[in-house]
Formats: structure tokens, sequence, C-alpha cells
């Protein structure tokens, strides 16, 4: 279960943040009664960081591309805009 540590406390007792982050998963950190800072285990911060795709991706994989959109621009010539 995450818990939330004060900052002074987070310091004085690090070790112990340390492994409850590796038993029990995030442990927040706070600084004036805000949340600061999340300590997590290295191993949940790479798979976190890893499922990240670029926009480009994440455009690419959209179902509707697989259905036949049509993605050709039109070669028709511009159209004149009285200004």
């Amino acid at each position: 279960m995450p818990k939330i540590w004060k900052l002074q406390d987070a310091k004085a007792k690090f070790s112990q943040v340390v492994d409850d982050a590796l038993k029990n998963g995030p442990q927040y950190v706070t600084r004036h009664g805000s949340k600061a800072v999340v300590i997590v285990s290295s191993e949940e911060y790479e798979e976190i960081t890893a499922k990240r795709m670029s926009f480009t991706e994440f455009l690419l994989s959209s179902p509707k591309l697989s259905n036949g959109l049509d993605l050709q621009r039109s070669k028709d010539s511009t159209r004149k805009i009285d200004l």
C-alpha cells in the first residue's frame, strides 16, 4: 500500500522508504503538505517509461488505418478567395 511520508521523516528513514517502495509500491513524499515526489522501484519505473509510444506511433496504431482510411492528398488546384 502506498504511504505518504513527510520530507523530514523520509530523510530520516530513507532506507525504510526504499524498502517500502520495493515491497509495497510507490511511496509519496510531501513538502509543506503537498505531494512533491514519488519513490518507486527501478523495475516499476522502467515498466512505466517503456510503455510510452511516440505521437506518430500512436496515430499509426489507429484502428481506422487498417480499415482503408484514404490518406492521399487531393491534386486539385487551390481555390480563389476574395479578400
